[in-house]
């Protein structure tokens, strides 16, 4: 779908009507608080992704881990190994493909991954107090659509 390009206001910058512009900009508001919190428990956003994109039982390669949680696999790696070192998560080498590994939350990430996922459930609900929850619904599907049509596209 083409959108035409409208006529901007003189008084408008390119930034107040484009949408990366916006999505970074609604990112930043949406999750400052939470990440702020996320900082004064010692928590990086990093970490946290990992742990949530993990929680409560999921197994998942590192490659789409490093996907789900934007970083580059490299930098996942070195995060996965202190968290390792921590007791948070394991690494499960699989038994058909040796280089194929899974990590997964040990008991002790998933009670740290529940305490932070309780505030960010919190977080969520503030954030979205003054839509409905179909407006709620209507955006986060539009975000998984946009999410994954983005990723199709050359």
């Amino acid at each position: 779908m083409q959108t035409k390009k409208a006529e901007m206001p003189k008084d408008q910058s390119f930034s107040d009507d484009y949408l990366l512009y916006l999505l970074a900009q609604a990112s930043a508001a949406a999750s400052g608080e939470f990440h702020a919190y996320l900082a004064q428990e010692g928590m990086s956003v990093p970490k946290w992704r990992i742990l949530a994109s993990l929680y409560p039982d999921k197994q998942q390669r590192v490659g789409q881990l490093a996907r789900q949680c934007m970083q580059k696999q490299p930098t996942l790696t070195r995060i996965l190994d202190r968290m390792e070192e921590d007791g948070l998560v394991l690494r499960l080498h699989s038994k058909e493909n040796r280089r194929e590994v899974n990590i997964s939350l040990t008991d002790i990430g998933k009670e740290l991954a529940n305490k932070f996922v309780k505030r960010a459930h919190a977080h969520e609900n503030s954030v979205l107090a003054e839509y409905s929850e179909t407006e709620a619904r209507a955006l986060k599907d539009a975000l998984k659509v946009l999410t994954r049509r983005s990723a199709n596209s050359p």
